[in-house]
């Protein structure tokens, strides 16, 4: 029995000695396996489909809503960043707020986590949301009237911080000239604007002004959000002979709302960019919201590639020459005015 028990233990033994070097070897085999992997090109998942590699640039874009002048900002900014790094060499990741702020904080965090190399914020509350979430990498941001007064920067002149961008802020007086030419006997005008969003109460507080050194009375009517729009488009339309609709994320969303009103009541809508006039509005001039885009991507392309810092690179305006004229032949139809002759020139009618 002796004899037989000290076989066994001899035998447990050299199979304990097999199994701790089978299981050396399967260690030796992982470690193999994560040098491998170091050395290969990582890839990051992205909601869109797309991955980030080694040696790629990775964009987060975070828009706030999808409307044309959003759409054509971002569209832009890509083909600008595609131009100067190559297709092949950049990666996008597309996110929709769905014009919910809360949703452009959750997007923004997830860049972060993510580790982007920046951050594209198209419109006011998606550059607000993605500040907050990081303090170092490059934020660049796009249809954004006033930086400064978003708290986005600490000057337009000198940001400061890890934002910069483009602004879509368009010269109030020259759309002041266009109501005078196209409604000459108007005395009342009304500005509609949502009364949660930042650039829109810079921009009202601007036309205002301008409006009211040229001799007329002004009104201000808001809404939070399209379930008020209908009250307060019909209220404004009847006591102004006029209505004017600054660069606004609700107002360009809902203009279809706007014109179903306003022009069968005869009053026409001034807007603060075309794609509003495309939407129902009647005349503007207009920056080019693909162009902002496009210079925005100019500057990311700057921060990416030459290592340009965004605390100094100065906020981008668009100067009145390089405005776009558009009326919507449609409703001066519909509202019978007749384009004065130097206006239709500038249309090519």
């Amino acid at each position: 029995m002796k004899r037989l028990a000290k076989i066994f233990a001899v035998a447990m033994a050299v199979a304990m000695l097999f199994a701790l070097a089978a299981c050396g070897q399967q260690g030796e085999s992982q470690s193999g396996s994560t040098d491998t992997e170091s050395a290969a090109p990582t890839e990051e998942a992205t909601d869109n489909g797309a991955a980030a590699k080694e040696g790629q640039y990775h964009i987060g874009i975070v828009q706030l809503v999808e409307h044309n002048a959003l759409d054509k900002a971002t569209e832009g900014f890509e083909d600008a960043l595609k131009e100067k790094l190559g297709e092949d060499a950049v990666v996008f990741d597309y996110q929709n707020a769905q014009g919910e702020a809360n949703n452009c904080t959750t997007i923004s965090t997830k860049f972060v986590n993510d580790n982007v190399d920046l951050i594209m914020a198209n419109a006011t509350p998606a550059a607000q949301a993605a500040a907050q979430a990081t303090g170092t990498i490059p934020i660049v941001g796009v249809s954004i009237t006033d930086y400064e007064v978003a708290g986005l920067v600490e000057s337009n002149e000198a940001p400061g911080r890890n934002v910069t961008g483009c602004s879509d802020l368009s010269p109030i007086n020259e759309h002041v000239k266009l109501i005078q030419q196209l409604c000459p006997d108007a005395k009342n005008i009304g500005i509609l604007y949502c009364s949660s969003e930042d650039n829109s109460i810079v921009q009202a507080k601007q036309a205002r002004e301008a409006m009211e050194a040229a001799g007329y009375t002004v009104t201000d009517y808001t809404a939070a959000d399209s379930n008020e729009l209908q009250t307060v488009v019909t209220k404004a339309c009847s006591e102004q002979d006029a209505l004017y609709v600054p660069t606004d994320n609700l107002m360009a969303a809902n203009m279809q709302i706007i014109k179903n009103v306003a022009t069968p009541a005869g009053i026409p809508t001034f807007c603060g960019e075309e794609n509003m006039i495309n939407s129902g509005g009647f005349a503007t001039y207009s920056v080019n919201y693909y162009t902002l885009g496009y210079n925005a991507g100019l500057m990311a392309y700057d921060v990416l590639a030459n290592g340009k810092n965004p605390a100094e690179m100065p906020i981008q305006f668009m100067a009145a020459d390089e405005l776009t004229l558009v009326i919507n032949q449609e409703v001066a139809d519909q509202l019978g005015i007749t384009i004065p002759e130097d206006l239709a020139a500038q249309l090519g009618q």
